[in-house]
């Protein structure tokens, strides 16, 4: 998704409206309520939020023009990889093996068997269409975000196609150009 994704690409910025912000920081948080605390800190009230809308019906919120979250259409909010590091146990988190980081790190979708073999792990609460943090097998911090296709237990019991499609990953578009907005 943010594959080649540049400043380029954002078609408008728009400082939103106090109501349409109530209503992205009350969704975030029924979202993520591990973010509950420090809800105020990432968003806080009288800070400007910046919706950002990019090609692709993609939305980014920026708050200081640092992108924090984001959306496809409708979609849920994910966070930032960068904000995501910041707070780890924010997300539901699958495990890939050490065989598939380079592949999700070039881009690639998640497929069954890189979280089924013995270096994969499995959250078996992981329902269909829920945002979610990719870890790696031996690595501390996440290295994509992902949107799961099928639940945890139809990922182990079918262990064929994709599991998981990569939204957001490490030196992807997003993450090179967090500060150029």
């Amino acid at each position: 998704m943010f594959k080649k994704f540049s400043s380029e690409e954002v078609s408008a910025q728009n400082q939103v409206k106090a109501s349409v912000q109530r209503k992205i920081r009350q969704s975030i948080a029924e979202e993520y309520p591990g973010l509950e605390p420090v809800l105020d800190d990432l968003l806080p009230k009288k800070a400007p939020l910046i919706v950002a809308k990019c090609q692709n019906h993609l939305n980014l919120v920026l708050v200081n023009n640092v992108p924090l979250f984001f959306n496809i259409r409708d979609g849920p909010y994910m966070p930032t990889l960068r904000l995501l590091h910041q707070y780890p146990n924010i997300m539901k988190k699958l495990q890939v093996d050490r065989g598939a980081i380079k592949f999700v790190l070039s881009g690639a979708n998640i497929m069954c068997p890189g979280l089924t073999s013995p270096g994969g792990a499995l959250d078996d609460e992981v329902e269909a269409e829920t945002p979610v943090a990719i870890m790696a097998e031996g690595k501390q911090h996440a290295l994509a975000i992902g949107f799961t296709k099928m639940s945890a237990k139809d990922i182990r019991n079918i262990n064929k196609g994709i599991g998981v499609d990569n939204m957001h990953y490490l030196n992807d578009g997003l993450w090179k150009h967090h500060l150029n907005f």
